[in-house]
């Protein structure tokens, strides 16, 4: 049975930016309420008094504890190195047979170099490369026959390294790109390991994106 404080638990879980903006207080809980009632009345099938929702949503502040996770703040404060590296370009193609053969003739060729960022991840349908942009025409060359579909240039990358205990921690991830989105940086990729991660970004971006990333050092919690 729906009751007035599921729908409205249900309604703040379905707008991660509003549940973050709950958390830092800065959103009037009556004129929240005030926006809710006709959603929320016809989801229930009845008039619904504001009082009552301005109530369930302090009731839910608490209950979920809105402010960051002590788990994930650790996790945050414990961040290792971050590495920005710009110079990027980003590569798409569609996988075929041939694929895996090209790309160990690109890594047998870019490992003569020690000075270029190569890092790959292949997905089901595609796979992507970032590059040094000097070094893409080797990308251009091995990969020749295959279907590009996206080539990026003026891309950066940070590379965040994560205490080991992040991988038991829910949310991490989460909460990092939220704090990205929220400042409107645009990732064209997500490349991951156990313990640590890197985010590529436009050149313009990339000054906006490391503060972000730099500040979570100092969250509170």
């Amino acid at each position: 049975m729906k009751t007035i404080s599921s729908v409205v638990e249900n309604y703040i879980k379905s707008k991660p930016f509003l549940l973050n903006s709950l958390a830092q207080g800065i959103i009037n809980l009556t004129s929240l309420a005030r926006i809710m009632v006709p959603e929320l009345e016809k989801e229930l099938g009845k008039d619904i008094k504001q009082g009552a929702i301005v109530m369930s949503l302090k009731r839910l502040s608490e209950e979920l504890d809105f402010k960051i996770n002590r788990k994930i703040s650790k996790v945050l404060m414990n961040i290792g190195e971050i590495t920005v590296r710009s110079s990027l370009s980003d590569f798409a193609f569609v996988v075929s047979d041939t694929l895996l053969e090209n790309q160990g003739k690109l890594i047998s060729e870019i490992n003569k170099h020690q000075d270029v960022f190569y890092t790959s991840s292949r997905g089901v349908n595609e796979m992507n490369i970032i590059i040094s942009t000097s070094y893409s025409h080797l990308v251009e060359n091995f990969f020749s026959l295959e279907k590009q579909t996206l080539h990026l240039e003026n891309l950066s990358s940070i590379t965040v390294k994560l205490p080991q205990d992040n991988i038991s921690v829910p949310g991490v991830y989460y909460y990092i790109f939220q704090k990205l989105a929220w400042e409107g940086i645009v990732i064209h990729e997500v490349i991951s390991t156990t313990n640590e991660f890197t985010i590529i970004v436009s050149d313009e971006q990339i000054d906006v994106a490391f503060k972000v990333v730099k500040d979570l050092k100092s969250i509170q919690e």
